[in-house]
């Protein structure tokens, strides 16, 4: 039976809104491949008004709010500053899908974990050891850029001081950035082991770059997004279907043939998005939505996100997988303030709706805890995690902005 809560949550208000927050850009002053780069902050710079803009869903991000509520007072550890059982990169994505919410409901309900995460308490020392902090992972790291410029935005945003945050994605990025090299004809290594180059590296690798340029106007970043673009997009890693596989097999540099996860077919996006902003090549619109449009056509039961481990009687999806869905729908939000097109967004606004119904209807339980499959009604085998609920926290933020209201 279903509870009177989520009933309640499940009804849409129509009209209410909020007004969306102008968007902030950051500069940074580091250089590629350069060993040392210099912790100067980033400058807070506003982006000039474009022309079309959506309003925020007021009713969703109010339903957005009691899900993170849960979020944090269930898997949240005040004393540690992480997430239960959580990874440096998932921790990362649910901080940066709180400070998304903030931003979209122009509210301060969680304004103190960032602060207060290992994440924040790293990203304030100043004496952080970032190589020794990262593990070699590179695809984390990157997630983790992501994190820093959001809490960033959002700090920002009330006039508080955000530089620590700033400078420290700055001394991140230029870690990733050596970890470029011809292996494979280039792109960057999954870690620093160098016995892998995947999709979502290269993905996040594109987004950083692209988007720290739109940020800071500093060269280096464009010049590196564009070397990546022309890298990945002759990778081989994009298959017929218009999916991106999960990388390469470095004994022939093929596609593996490995997993099309649904968030590599969206950070691609947002990243050619980013960089499409940053070039004026829109004709980059066009290439990222080959990969949206397969996730929705390849990737989706009834018309709802699915991945392959995903099973209401019997899930099989790790903490990583438990995310992805959440990562898909928050991505294609970010490309679609890049794309800035009315057009474009009335392409996925329905899907979205229909991702914010499933979390609600199909993977949210009496607690509001967000299980792990959207796709059809739980029947035992859904799992509850911090990345679960923080996968359904990002569905409903970008449904708030992008959905039907």
């Amino acid at each position: 039976m279903q509870s009177p809560f989520l009933c309640l949550l499940r009804r849409r208000q129509r009209g209410g809104s909020t007004a969306s927050r102008t968007r902030a850009r950051m500069s940074s002053p580091s250089m590629r491949f350069l060993p040392f780069i210099s912790a100067v902050a980033l400058s807070i710079l506003v982006t000039h008004a474009r022309p079309y803009r959506r309003a925020q869903c007021a009713a969703t991000l109010d339903n957005a709010t009691a899900v993170a509520n849960r979020l944090q007072s269930a898997y949240f550890n005040t004393t540690s500053g992480q997430y239960t059982d959580g990874e440096l990169w998932t921790d990362c994505n649910a901080l940066e899908d709180l400070h998304n919410l903030m931003l979209a409901a122009d509210s301060d309900d969680f304004s103190t974990v960032a602060d207060a995460s290992w994440i924040g308490k790293a990203a304030l020392d100043a004496d952080t050891d970032w190589n020794s902090f990262l593990g070699g992972s590179n695809d984390d790291a990157q997630w983790l850029i992501l994190a820093l410029w959001k809490i960033a935005d959002y700090k920002s945003a009330r006039g508080l001081d955000a530089s620590a945050y700033t400078s420290s994605a700055a001394k991140v990025y230029d870690i990733i950035a050596g970890q470029w090299d011809d292996t494979c004809g280039g792109g960057v290594w999954w870690s620093t082991a160098h016995t892998y180059k995947n999709a979502i590296t290269n993905e996040l690798f594109l987004l950083t770059s692209a988007s720290g340029y739109l940020r800071s106007g500093n060269q280096t970043y464009l010049d590196n997004a564009n070397m990546e673009w022309a890298w990945l997009s002759q990778s081989g890693m994009r298959n017929s279907d218009g999916l991106f596989n999960d990388g390469l097999d470095l004994d022939t540099c093929q596609n593996n043939g490995q997993t099309a996860w649904t968030y590599n077919q969206a950070v691609v996006a947002s990243g050619l998005g980013a960089l499409g902003v940053a070039t004026g090549n829109t004709s980059l619109f066009d290439q990222a939505e080959i990969s949206l449009d397969a996730s929705v056509a390849k990737l989706t039961v009834n018309g709802v996100l699915k991945e392959s481990c995903d099973d209401p009687a019997s899930s099989s999806c790790d903490h990583d997988q438990q995310i992805f869905k959440g990562i898909w729908t928050k991505h294609v939000q970010y490309y679609l303030d890049q794309a800035n097109s009315a057009s474009r967004t009335s392409k996925y606004s329905a899907f979205l709706g229909a991702q914010y119904d499933a979390i609600l209807g199909n993977a949210a339980d009496a607690e509001l805890d967000i299980r792990s499959v959207w796709y059809a009604a739980d029947q035992g085998g859904g799992i509850t995690s911090p990345e679960a609920s923080a996968s359904g926290l990002a569905g409903i933020v970008a449904d708030a902005k992008y959905g039907p209201c």
